[in-house]
């Protein structure tokens, strides 16, 4: 049975595309630049705020990438009062969570989101003290695909990787955890596409939550 479970947040966890578009969108209102589709923010996410800045601003064209840092600040100013906008779990991530601890698996977040916002969106969802770590984007801690913020959470809970899953639904999650040593699972429920999933590493591919419990060695 492995020890440890390391889960992205969005996509993985709960559907958070809403509060990134509308956060985004208000930011783009502000600058008089044109609102972009919610599923485009699919595609957008999973590399940090910054990154998801500079793709919003490439897709509105012309000469908007040199609004990049007033475009961030205003996105951070409205994620910060937004990040719940429209998020829930996605169904049966509660009940394999509860089953996971039930079980004496410790459980992770770790996501490329303002790591405020990461501990209230956790928090808010599932309760403060729920998870027994959760690690948002900081200063000193390589964004992933780095491996740094998964063998920090490692480290912590005093596990080695090898005993550690690692869960996510984008290509950057596959990589994190190949590179850190973890054993690698893709979830078809979030934002990208089964054949990223795989080519970037996944070990392990599952279109229900439930799925992970046999993986991680629960009876």
């Amino acid at each position: 049975m492995y020890k440890l479970c390391i889960f992205d947040l969005d996509g993985t966890l709960a559907d958070t595309v809403e509060s990134m578009a509308y956060s985004a969108n208000l930011a783009l209102k502000e600058l008089g630049l044109a609102p972009l589709p919610a599923e485009n923010f699919k595609y957008y996410a999973g590399d940090g705020a910054a990154e998801l800045c500079r793709r919003c601003l490439a897709d509105e064209g012309g000469e908007a990438a040199e609004r990049y840092e007033e475009f961030y600040s205003l996105y951070r100013k409205y994620f910060g009062k937004y990040c719940m906008y429209q998020v829930c779990p996605y169904d049966g991530i509660r009940e394999t969570l509860d089953r996971l601890k039930t079980a004496g698996i410790r459980i992770a977040v770790l996501s490329n989101k303002p790591h405020k916002q990461a501990i209230d969106v956790v928090e808010t969802l599932f309760g403060a003290g729920y998870f027994d770590v959760i690690q948002g984007q900081i200063d000193g801690i390589p964004r992933k695909p780095a491996p740094g913020g998964a063998l920090k959470i490692a480290g912590q809970e005093k596990t080695q990787p090898a005993d550690c899953l690692y869960i996510g639904d984008t290509g950057t999650d596959m990589l994190t955890g190949s590179r850190a040593g973890m054993h690698t699972v893709g979830v078809l429920w979030g934002f990208r596409t089964e054949k990223e999933l795989w080519e970037n590493g996944a070990k392990e591919v599952i279109s229900k939550p439930e799925e992970l419990l046999k993986i991680a060695g629960v009876r």
